[in-house]
């Protein structure tokens, strides 16, 4: 096959050009052409398509996402210190340490192949903290599937925990929290999301920018293969020579050994101070590294792209600048530099080589053995692809969801239904236990896991000295988001919120990953507008950025597009991971306290879910007032001394919440009503701003004149009672009584602990 060279391609301007089947559009291909001046060449072509795609370019939602960035307080955001445009925001946690996290999507991979999607996801969410200089130092997975009794789940969702579990367990990173959800909505199109934390001295953070003309650019780390290619817009070898070998994998291969040893490597050599720039190499892979770079830079770099250490030589240039080889990063370093960095990368056993340098042509240039096959103005590579301002309509079918009210419903009243109900509630799906899921994860590897799953948030320490610590919690209800995205996505953000403030931890800074269907259906995109906007609107009420994230579209299967899930991630600081709340409640005689105001709130909860299959009605409202009030309280509460443990109240109401405190305990109490309503909604109202807490009895005068200084509504509710069981007439046992019914802790267990299995198979561990 002739090498379609800038030379060839100015003397064949009619060449026709296969820029459809690339993804991209004829207004898109007409404007590459008026960039350039000529066609494009192939390899100018794959870049640009893959660069200019939905998952790299964010064309359908870069018009609504600039809200994050216009909603902010006057004089900014006080300790961000690196915010959305690079690999993963930053933010200053005090005693001149910083943290970054970010969470992205790996969905469509990971339904392809669910291992190796959900593995190299891990992956690739570690290299964008490493990549900003930080440690990596812990990761979460919000997870989705379809119905759990369906038989592709049975197929996806043990592949992608395996995944997710082999490589985090081999690179040596604690998972401390996430999600798994499921509905029939995400059946064929599953979310795998990503979360990672790192952090570093402030004088550590390094940015993705190629500076200094005559700088050298260095590829290191696991050899460029075809796994991959057309892993971001269905870029594929076929494309460029239908002669050629059969279609490469779309889905990448992780090797979590090789990425380990990258790890150490990159650690050193920037806190040696030999390295100018840095960027992982991830969607796109070196069409995406060397456009960025230069970019964010000086504006100009030349790439001798035969240079590229290849597993399989018969790769084309189009193919190994496509290709999303895992494991691999691109740094900038001064030629005086270009030893040492060498000297460290053969240290830990990691191949590295010299593929170009920055030059001061404000033109990214690429060569394939002497011949130019790409130049172009890196920014129209990376940054300035299309922008869309793409129809939006308001669904039709949302009146109808709307009037469709779940308060509606029939409701258990008697003893033995509501006890009942509370059985079935605890063994659905969405609220039994994950331990089948999270046995597979090593929770504690580094020795700084604090709090890790079943918690509310995952706590890890940053300083061994202080005891600084983190929080982290990721959340998101997609039947309110279906049901009213702006009021949705504002709950999703207060949940967050919520379970990072129960462990003791102040909210500081946020993260999303913004799963929908696809931008091209008007009611989809006016969904995310909403949503969008509910989250900057929220954020900027609570007082926390956006740092950055990831947005994820075309998630759909025929004409169904999954609920949207806005999946919202909270970072926040903790002084002394000493201090944290617990789930778990404490000795006897401890009080426990609903904190917040319960009211009528079924619409898009699990009860209407689970027991109904029904969603309709109109959704709470998040008061994010209250939120900030309630979240002040339980921070001030753990920090004095005042609780022994914390427990927000979201999906499965107050009922849920109790049983997840007593089994996490293995102690019972007893629970009386909240007087002036009734057992069903005391028991499984979703209203959001509450939370349980236990306090001691030495403690009760004192929380509960803040709670009343501060206006928050505390309800003493019970009493934690290890020997009720015996009154009960369960002598020996440990029990939850709830009004006028009882139930046995190992009955709630067996029930809670029992899905997983039932639908999975024998549980794993680690």
């Amino acid at each position: 096959m002739t090498l379609d060279t800038v030379e060839r391609a100015e003397s064949t301007p009619g060449t026709e050009q296969p820029y459809a089947d690339l993804g991209l559009k004829p207004d898109e291909y007409a404007r590459i052409r008026e960039i350039l001046g000529r066609r494009p060449t192939s390899s100018e072509l794959a870049m640009y398509s893959v660069m200019w795609s939905e998952h790299c370019s964010y064309k359908s939602s870069k018009v609504h996402l600039r809200q994050f960035g216009d909603k902010q307080p006057a004089d900014g955001w006080p300790g961000l210190m690196v915010g959305i445009g690079e690999n993963a925001g930053v933010v200053d946690v005090g005693d001149g340490w910083a943290v970054t996290f970010k969470v992205e999507s790996h969905n469509h991979p990971s339904y392809v192949e669910p291992y190796q999607g959900a593995a190299t996801g891990i992956g690739g969410i570690v290299r964008d903290i490493l990549s900003m200089g930080a440690r990596p130092l812990a990761v979460m997975d919000p997870l989705r599937f379809g119905p759990a009794d369906a038989h592709d789940t049975r197929r996806v969702l043990p592949g992608v925990v395996a995944g997710i579990g082999g490589y985090g367990n081999c690179l040596g990173l604690p998972n401390i929290g996430g999600e798994v959800v499921f509905d029939p909505t995400y059946a064929g199109n599953p979310l795998v999301n990503a979360l990672c934390v790192g952090a570093m001295r402030h004088e550590d953070i390094h940015l993705a920018s190629a500076k200094g003309v005559g700088n050298l650019v260095i590829l290191y780390g696991a050899r460029t293969g075809g796994d991959g290619i057309g892993g971001v817009s269905v870029l594929a070898s076929e494309t460029f020579d239908a002669d050629g070998p059969a279609k490469r994998p779309s889905v990448q291969v992780g090797d979590p050994f090789m990425e380990k040893l990258l790890i150490e490597c990159t650690l050193e050599v920037l806190r040696a101070g030999l390295v100018e720039g840095i960027q992982d190499l991830g969607g796109a892979g070196i069409s995406c590294a060397t456009s960025e770079l230069a970019s964010n830079g000086d504006g100009g770099m030349h790439v001798h792209l035969d240079r590229v250490i290849l597993r399989d030589p018969t790769l084309s240039p189009e193919e190994i600048l496509m290709s999303e080889s895992q494991e691999r990063m691109c740094a900038i370093v001064s030629p005086a530099n270009a030893d040492a960095f060498m000297d460290i990368c053969r240290k830990w056993e990691v191949e590295a080589v010299v593929i170009g340098e920055v030059t001061g042509s404000g033109r990214l240039t690429i060569d394939w053995h002497g011949e130019r096959i790409v130049d172009v103005p890196p920014r129209s590579v990376a940054h300035d692809g299309p922008v869309y301002e793409r129809p939006m309509q308001r669904p039709t079918e949302l009146d109808n969801l709307r009037e469709n009210d779940a308060n509606a419903l029939p409701r258990p009243t008697t003893a033995e239904d509501l006890r009942a109900t509370l059985l079935a509630m605890v063994a659905s799906p969405n609220l039994a236990s994950k331990r089948w899921v999270t046995s597979q994860y090593d929770h504690y590897v580094l020795g700084n896991t604090v709090l890790a799953q079943p918690e509310d948030a995952g706590m890890i320490r940053i300083d061994e000295e202080s005891g600084l610590g983190v929080a982290v919690s990721t959340d998101c209800n997609g039947r309110f988001v279906r049901l009213d995205p702006y009021e949705g996505a504002k709950l999703a953000l207060a949940e967050a919120y919520r379970n990072v403030a129960a462990t003791g931890a102040r909210p500081l800074a946020v993260t999303n990953c913004l799963n929908f269907g696809s931008p091209e259906d008007p009611g989809v995109m006016w969904t995310f507008a909403e949503a969008v906007r509910g989250l900057a609107d929220g954020c900027l009420e609570l007082g926390i950025p956006v740092t950055g994230g990831n947005v994820s579209f075309y998630n759909s299967t025929g004409d169904t597009a999954i609920l949207p899930t806005p999946v919202v991630g909270v970072l926040g600081v903790i002084d002394d991971v000493e201090r944290r709340t617990p789930m778990a409640w404490g000795p006897d005689g401890e009080l426990i306290y609903l904190l917040g105001d319960t009211r009528e709130d079924f619409a898009g909860s699990e009860w209407a879910h689970a027991m109904h299959g029904h969603l309709g009605g109109t959704p709470p409202r998040a008061d994010l007032a209250r939120e900030r009030l309630l979240a002040d309280i339980l921070i001030a509460g753990s920090r004095d001394g005042m609780l022994t443990a914390a427990h927000d109240v979201a999906d499965g109401g107050v009922a849920q919440a109790l049983v997840e405190m007593a089994l996490q305990s293995g102690v019972g109490a007893r629970v009386w009503v909240q007087d002036g309503i009734d057992t069903f909604t005391f028991l499984w109202s979703e209203s959001p701003g509450r939370a349980i807490v236990v306090v001691p009895r030495s403690e009760e005068m004192r929380f509960t004149a803040m709670c009343a200084a501060r206006g928050l509504p505390a309800h003493r509710i019970g009493a934690v009672d290890s020997g009720l069981g015996a009154d009960a007439g369960y002598p020996g046992e440990q029990v939850l009584q709830v009004g006028d019914f009882v139930v046995p802790l190992e009955e709630l267990r067996d029930a809670h602990e029992g899905t997983f299995p039932a639908y999975f198979g024998p549980a794993l561990t680690v």
